[in-house]
């Protein structure tokens, strides 16, 4: 039973216990006015006044009792939120019961607007709201890529209490992903929020929770305001604190800007976007895909300067134009194309060894890879036949590795968490997990390979908690990912490949 039912049969009990029958009464008065009404004394016994006496003690302590418990049940002990971008805020009693449900900015009002704003929810048991949430979140498109993630955060006097409600919210919210094959990853923490912590998340319409995770964040670098990293999903701040936290990101929203901008369908109706942030790449930027009138179109963006670093540019201009050999005018030629790898790579054309330059015509657009080494690290570009860097991957060749020392040898269950790190996977949902080590070149290596969520992983991670190699199997070919294009979040519809 709810708090609201409780309330409403205590109100009905009342109700007939003491009817409303003022006018009755009145009446009543009324016919027998002057009238004397004898009044018979009645002895009660020392017996019997002593059962009235305990009686009445009984319904006091008895009453006390319920209210006091009635009151108990409306105190909040918990606080819990859930944070992707949208923040929702849940306050809990001591039962688990669901007393408050608030959205703490737009997109979470946007998210609980078919559950009453979060009426609905109140008096459930917490598991449960949760799980609502989590759905919610899912259909409203914020927890489908593999690189979304969401975050848990328990607020509680009770420490022990705290811990035990954060793990198992952890593994619901983990289970409820994998019924609906979401592959966010799940974060989850126990907060003490302090007044200054708590203001800053109202005046930044966050939970406490994500102005915790901000926070952390900002303690990587004292130059970056807390306001603008509370802008972030907690998908780009996880990827932010792994990158070092540089700088502040532009977000989703202005990749997503630039990318329709550069593509001329800024202010075309019906345009559908999924942006994924790589600020872990080198260099850190968006991918933005557009599903145009013209079919699916993928982009990449600088995340710190918002220039477009690959993807067609007026597409509904270009998209219809011919795939015959395009003229000479859009053909900047090898050498150029050469000089633009190396000045992104930031490497001088002597310091060069095994360099290899090969043209291509893609989709009647020119291409050149451009192959190289330099200090002992590999580079791997492909440029448009207009200069644009399309896509660029380096790694350090193993030859140059260090002779490994017991000291570089991170061992195989920290490789293992590198590697499930990395992928936002949890070890609980890991199935045919796979580790070897080996000795490469004198240096240790290890050879990590698990399933999570249908998909196939195979991870190189060095001695020192590098990952070297990343391949992800969705079904499909096999994707690398060595630093490169964020292959895991390909479109189902695989003819939009062909546009890119």
């Amino acid at each position: 039973m709810t708090d609201r039912e409780l309330e409403r049969k205590l109100a009905d009990a009342v109700s007939h216990t003491a009817p409303d029958d003022l006018e009755g009464v009145l009446s009543r008065c009324e016919t027998r006015k002057g009238t004397v009404i004898p009044m018979k004394k009645v002895n009660y016994g020392s017996a019997a006044r002593k059962m009235i006496a305990a009686c009445l003690a009984v319904m006091l302590v008895g009453g006390g009792t319920l209210a006091a418990g009635y009151r108990q049940d409306r105190v909040v002990s918990s606080v819990v939120s859930l944070d992707v971008n949208p923040s929702i805020e849940l306050q809990v009693n001591r039962k688990e019961k669901v007393l408050a449900c608030r959205a703490l900015n737009e997109d979470a009002r946007t998210v609980l607007a078919e559950m009453a704003e979060g009426e609905d929810l109140e008096g459930a048991k917490l598991d449960v709201a949760v799980n609502a949430i989590v759905g919610a979140l899912v259909r409203h498109g914020y927890l489908e890529s593999v690189s979304s993630a969401i975050l848990i955060s328990v607020e509680d006097q009770d420490r022990e209490r705290a811990d035990r409600l954060r793990q198992e919210l952890e593994e619901a919210v983990d289970q409820a992903l994998q019924s609906q094959s979401a592959g966010a990853a799940v974060l989850a923490q126990t907060v003490d929020a302090d007044e200054q912590l708590q203001q800053q998340a109202e005046e930044c319409g966050i939970s406490a929770g994500k102005a915790a995770l901000v926070e952390r964040v900002a303690a990587q670098n004292s130059g970056l305001a807390f306001e603008d990293l509370a802008a972030l999903s907690v998908e780009e701040l996880k990827a932010l604190a792994a990158a070092g936290a540089p700088a502040v990101p532009i977000g989703k929203a202005a990749a997503e800007t630039a990318a329709k901008a550069f593509a001329g369908v800024q202010e075309t109706a019906g345009v559908q976007s999924e942006v994924y942030p790589e600020l872990g790449k080198t260099p850190a930027h968006y991918v933005v895909k557009l599903n145009t009138l013209f079919g699916w179109f993928e982009y990449k963006v600088d995340a710190y300067t918002g220039k477009v670093l690959g993807g067609r540019a007026d597409v509904p201009q270009t998209a219809g134009q011919s795939t015959a050999a395009p003229s000479a005018g859009t053909d900047i030629g090898g050498e150029v194309a050469k000089s633009t790898a190396l000045s992104h790579a930031g490497v001088k054309e002597s310091a060069v060894t095994d360099l290899k330059v090969e043209r291509d015509v893609h989709n009647g657009a020119v291409e050149y890879e451009v192959e190289f080494t330099a200090g002992g690290v590999e580079y791997e570009y492909t440029v448009s036949g207009d200069g644009t860097i399309l896509d660029a991957e380096r790694k350090v060749k193993s030859s140059d590795k260090q002779t490994a020392s017991a000291g570089t040898d991170i061992g195989g269950e920290k490789a293992k968490s590198a590697a499930l790190s990395h992928a936002g996977v949890k070890e609980s949902a890991v199935t045919d997990l796979k580790v070897e080590r080996d000795i490469h070149d004198g240096a240790v290596e290890y050879e990590v390979e698990f399933t999570a969520n249908g998909v196939e992983y195979e991870y190189t991670v060095s001695g020192d908690g590098t990952i070297l190699e990343a391949e992800a199997d969705h079904g499909g070919s096999k994707e690398k990912n060595k630093e490169k294009d964020h292959d895991d979040h390909d479109d189902p519809d695989d003819d939009h490949d062909d546009d890119d």
